[in-house]
């Protein structure tokens, strides 16, 4: 496995793809850099030179923020906007989708597993709960 700035790249994948398992780096990202670095791009990840290998980092650590950097900065812009307490900011807080997305259905990603609030029909079962519940009182 290749090492690029401190992340594991499998060998087996293109060049461009590989790219693509650094935070911070999509498929149009990965290909600026293989046209900028001069890097054939039908080339496996196995087969690269230290030379291309140190190009192609020295061109990412120049011009794009990856990894620790760009997640730090993402937290911090979270941060920022949940101290203001902006609306966007009160979405973070409360675990609920930012971008305007209902949330009367769907939204289970962000919001987690349904929480089942309702009547409980069966008497055996409603006294099994009563009697837990005077048992956490007591």
């Amino acid at each position: 496995m290749a090492r690029i700035l401190g992340v594991e790249i499998p060998n087996e994948k293109k060049v461009f793809i590989g790219l693509t398992y650094i935070y911070g780096i999509g498929r149009s990202i990965a290909n600026k850099i293989i046209k900028a670095t001069g890097v054939n791009p039908d080339k496996r990840v196995k087969d690269l030179t230290e030379e291309e290998i140190g190009k192609i980092s020295n061109f990412v650590q120049q011009n794009f923020k990856i990894e620790g950097d760009l997640r730090r900065e993402i937290s911090g812009n979270i941060a920022r906007l949940v101290d203001i307490n902006c609306y966007r900011g009160l979405r973070h807080k409360r675990s609920l989708p930012v971008r305007g997305q209902r949330t009367r259905t769907n939204a289970r990603t962000r919001k987690g597993p349904r929480k089942t609030v309702g009547v409980i029909r069966d008497k055996a079962a409603r006294k099994a709960i009563k009697a837990k519940i005077k048992e956490g009182e007591s």
